[in-house]
């Protein structure tokens, strides 16, 4: 995308206020945002996109076994400026320098050595390193990793202080666990944790066996959230577990006294205003930046939310035209033309000179983000929106709202330009789940 100077500027002080750089992540990072959770496959560089263009805080990588990246070839696209960590067959992790100031990466491991290996192998290209203590799958079980770790404390600390002591100051270290059975057994575990030196904590409201169609525990979180602020230590508690949206969101960091949220299922289905709509846009970006044919469509399928152009029966037709098709070339005539060019250029746009958008609660902090948000500089108006609350229908019910879970619905909500889309890079995962048409939001 060409951009022309104007030859006469308007003064600094009539210039609009854009997003302050990110020098780089400290602990306060981790409050008052909305963050995209770790998701395998779903998680990945244009779904990551997607969610900061939308308003996301932060964004996690997918979870990246250490041994899987430590003899990966990293490669930067000429063209795209992809950058990508290559095995001998597919890409392990892929990013882009405008994602850099936002991501955090997010390694498997079950060994202090592997897991500084591996962090420093791609500690160039992100902002914070996390431990994965929480995914119950056997792959990551059984060699000792996720949520394996949660019964083996002493090793558990020993990756998050090696960590920090090896990994230069300006990088994060931080954790994911879930909920122990006992409310007493996970608070001795979070006060080891907090005293390791990490910058923050995020906590899926969840036991290991618990499945995700079983409602999130999230009400165990605040005595939790308590604890950690009673032993003096300032380290951000992240809720994780049902969050359908920025407005529930609000209703989770209520109830939880949580610093921040971190959203995953219902990103993963509807991560902007996920309409059939946005499908050519979302197919000329997967193209244009090479993303994996396979995983391209495995995201859509997992897309879902209101329709209003064309019947339920229309989208799922459409749908399964794409999961049918074998590759790009055979969905021309969905897209137009190829110019992912210019949806990644509008992408990068926005997320560069997006505002702070604070997830705050009390109706104080509201009028004052009333005050410097672009609506209200516009002299428009916003309305309390639509009830903060979760339906009860589990599994991933309709939120209030369909709109962005990673942004406002309300008047507030950053400038929105044409539909766009989002997609991934293959990453590990033996046991990928089955396609099927959208799935929630």
């Amino acid at each position: 995308m060409t951009r022309t100077a104007s030859s006469t500027p308007p003064p600094d002080n009539e210039r609009a206020a854009k997003r302050p750089k990110l020098e780089h992540l400290t602990s306060d990072s981790f409050k008052n945002g909305i963050f995209l959770a770790p998701m395998v496959r779903s998680g990945a560089l244009p779904t990551r996109l997607m969610a900061l263009k939308h308003g996301a805080s932060l964004v996690w990588g997918p979870e990246v076994v250490d041994k899987a990246i430590l003899h990966a070839e990293r490669v930067i696209d000429p063209v795209t400026g992809v950058i990508s960590y290559n095995g001998k067959t597919r890409a392990i992790f892929t990013t882009h320098p405008i994602e850099k100031p936002y991501l955090i990466y997010q390694i498997g491991s079950a060994s202090p050595e592997l897991a500084v290996q591996a962090a420093k192998t791609v500690v160039q290209d992100v902002s914070g390193v996390d431990l994965n203590c929480g995914c119950p799958k056997p792959f990551s079980t059984h060699a000792g990793m996720g949520a394996a770790l949660l019964t083996n404390p002493d090793l558990l600390c020993e990756i998050l202080t090696t960590l920090r002591r090896e990994l230069p100051p300006h990088i994060t270290v931080s954790a994911k666990i879930r909920l122990l059975p006992s409310q007493e057994d996970t608070k001795r575990l979070v006060e080891r944790i907090v005293r390791t030196g990490v910058s923050a904590l995020t906590v899926h409201c969840r036991t290991r066996n618990m499945r995700p169609r079983e409602a999130a525990l999230i009400e165990r979180l605040r005595e939790i959230v308590e604890f950690v602020e009673g032993l003096g230590i300032d380290i951000p508690v992240v809720a994780n577990g049902d969050c359908q949206g920025w407005e529930d969101a609000k209703r989770v960091k209520k109830i939880t006294g949580a610093s921040s949220v971190m959203i995953a299922t219902a990103a993963e289905a509807n991560p902007s205003y996920v309409e059939t709509t946005m499908i050519p846009s979302y197919l000329r970006l997967c193209k244009y930046i090479d993303n994996h044919w396979a995983l391209t469509k495995f995201c859509i399928s997992q897309f879902r939310s209101t329709r209003h152009e064309i019947t339920k029966e229309e989208a799922n037709n459409l749908k399964a035209r794409i999961i049918k098709a074998k590759g790009f070339d055979e969905v021309t005539d969905l897209v137009g033309s190829w110019s992912g060019e210019a949806d990644f250029a509008e992408i990068a746009d926005i997320i560069g000179s997006r505002r702070p958008r604070p997830l705050l609660v009390d109706s104080e902090s509201e009028e004052a983000l009333q005050r410097v948000s672009p609506a209200s500089e516009e002299g428009n108006s916003s309305d309390d929106g639509p009830p903060i609350a979760t339906p009860p229908d589990r599994p991933n019910p309709e939120p209030p709202t369909s709109r962005a879970p990673l942004g406002p619905s309300w008047g507030a909500r950053m400038p929105q330009p044409a539909i766009f889309t989002g997609s991934d890079m293959l990453t590990p995962t033996p046991t990928p789940k089955p396609i099927s048409p959208f799935d929630s939001q």
